[in-house]
């Protein structure tokens, strides 16, 4: 869940210096004195905990659990109250985020999403309600205590490690190869001519350039490299729209609910995929009980071969072109045409606006199995399920897998070989995940759950072998059950 300023979630989460007093709401939801006197986000976070503590409304986890309707939203953050029934349509992350945990404990996947909870924690105070009843524990029943208590000690063990802290350096190379790949395309076709083998060639590193992009604007996303939110956004939009033509706004309204909700039917955007594909054990059956059938999904390894080149360019793209215009995010749309611009002046003179065009396409059929594969041999093979409300440690690790660590694999994937430490950790760095990687395979290992690392060939064969036992789920059901 991310809390912002901004209600778009376009800006800094809040200027972490400066916090204007009379700009915000107060704790009885009125806005506060016109005054212009300013306090630090800490200076203030800490003076209220000066103040005089009024008498909290207390609830018990069953009361909690009662408020998790569209009109009615309430969750847990160690161990306090929150009504965020008003403030979801605001949320930066996309009302679905918070629905997605009306009615749980949320203080983990609150910590996993902001980079610093302490400034978001001033967003909250309005919000507030009341706590838990002291004799209630600090997550709900059915979830493991120690477990939940071991995680959090080792996500204090890694911030006073430093391992959210990013290496500036490493990014600014990451951004220079797309730079450098993208002008070495136009100094080629300007050099040796539009010819076919040029214009195959440089579509290729066109494409080295638009995947590379795509991994570094999810590190932007994801707040990991700048300690202000408003300059990881900022370039996100860089990236994404004019290095790519997309909207960042987009990106992050699916990318948040995949995150918060690993795995989970119908929740996770990323895998609610029917009716073109059926994944899990639970839609395919419903599918086939309902007689679906688009197609037959009993083949549907082979049709993901087939249309993996064309999920960016005539999928996710159209997508989000519509969501940039429905909802009018006009700063995306122009950092989007300055893409198009960008590309009819460097390559219009040799290819023309239609040429262009193509040469743009082709650019991302090329790019389009490398993420699909990349960002799908992690999860579609993994445990797909109906909301069990497990605790976040627990959660994406049984969602995700890692493929092995090396150099080529780190680079061609943009790290997220190292899936089960990038969500547990969003916002962590990603050179940094080989780091704790030990330190969660141990805990894993004392908790007795499974920590999954595979070739990265093996992995990609792994997709396709479980679409086709999805299908074979499918096809079952669809032939067993009279038609309805």
């Amino acid at each position: 869940m991310e809390f912002e300023e901004n209600p778009e979630g376009n800006g800094s989460l809040v200027d972490e210096n400066q916090l204007d007093l009379g700009a915000k709401h107060q704790a009885n939801g009125k806005p506060g004195a016109s005054g212009k006197a300013k306090l630090s986000a800490r200076q203030q976070a800490n003076a209220k905990c000066d103040l005089p503590r009024k008498s909290l409304n207390t609830y018990t986890w069953q009361e909690i659990q009662r408020h998790n309707q569209k009109t009615d939203q309430w969750l847990v953050i160690n161990r306090k109250v929150y009504d965020v029934t008003g403030w979801a349509d605001r949320h930066p992350g996309g009302r679905q985020v918070l629905k997605h945990y009306a009615g749980e404990d949320a203080t983990d996947v609150f910590r996993a999403m902001h980079p610093d909870p302490d400034i978001a924690q001033l967003y909250l105070k309005p919000l507030l309600i009341g706590e838990l009843a002291p004799e209630e524990p600090n997550q709900e029943r059915n979830k493991n205590s120690r477990l939940v208590g071991d995680f959090q000690e080792l996500q204090r063990t890694l911030e006073t490690l430093n391992m959210f802290n990013a290496n500036l350096g490493f990014f600014f190379l990451h951004l220079a190869q797309i730079l450098i790949l993208e002008a070495l395309a136009w100094v080629i076709v300007w050099h040796f001519g539009s010819g076919w083998l040029i214009t195959i060639f440089i579509s290729f590193l066109l494409m080295v350039a638009q995947a590379q992009g795509s991994f570094l604007q999810h590190d932007m996303g994801h707040l990991s490299i700048f300690k202000k939110s408003k300059w990881n956004l900022l370039m996100q939009k860089f990236v994404m729209g004019h290095l790519k033509g997309a909207s960042s706004k987009w990106w992050n309204h699916r990318h948040f609910q995949h995150h918060v909700k690993t795995n989970i039917y119908p929740k996770d955007p990323d895998i609610d995929t029917g009716p073109l594909f059926v994944i899990g054990d639970l839609q395919p059956v419903e599918y086939g009980k309902k007689k679906i059938k688009f197609f037959d999904y009993e083949k549907q390894h082979l049709i993901f071969c087939l249309v993996s080149p064309f999920l960016i360019p005539v999928y996710f793209y159209p997508e989000s072109i519509l969501h940039m215009c429905r909802r009018r995010h006009w700063e995306d749309i122009a950092w989007a045409i300055s893409f198009y611009i960008r590309y009819f002046i460097t390559f219009g003179p040799f290819y023309g606006i239609f040429g262009t065009m193509v040469l743009i396409f082709l650019a991302k059929i090329l790019e389009s199995p490398w993420i699909a594969y990349v960002t799908q041999m992690s999860h579609i093979p993994m445990k797909i399920s109906k909301e069990e409300n497990r605790d976040w440690f627990s959660s994406q690790v049984l969602a995700t897998c890692n493929v092995e660590h090396s150099f080529f694999n780190d680079w061609f994937t943009g790290h997220l070989n190292f899936q089960i430490e990038h969500h547990l950790f969003p916002t962590m760095p990603r050179h940094n995940y080989h780091k704790v990687a030990p330190l969660v395979r141990s805990l894993c290992a004392k908790h007795g759950l499974p920590y999954v690392k595979k070739p990265m060939l093996k992995a990609f064969g792994d997709i396709l072998r479980a679409l086709k036992k999805y299908g074979a789920l499918w096809k079952e059901a669809y032939c067993t059950h009279p038609e309805i």
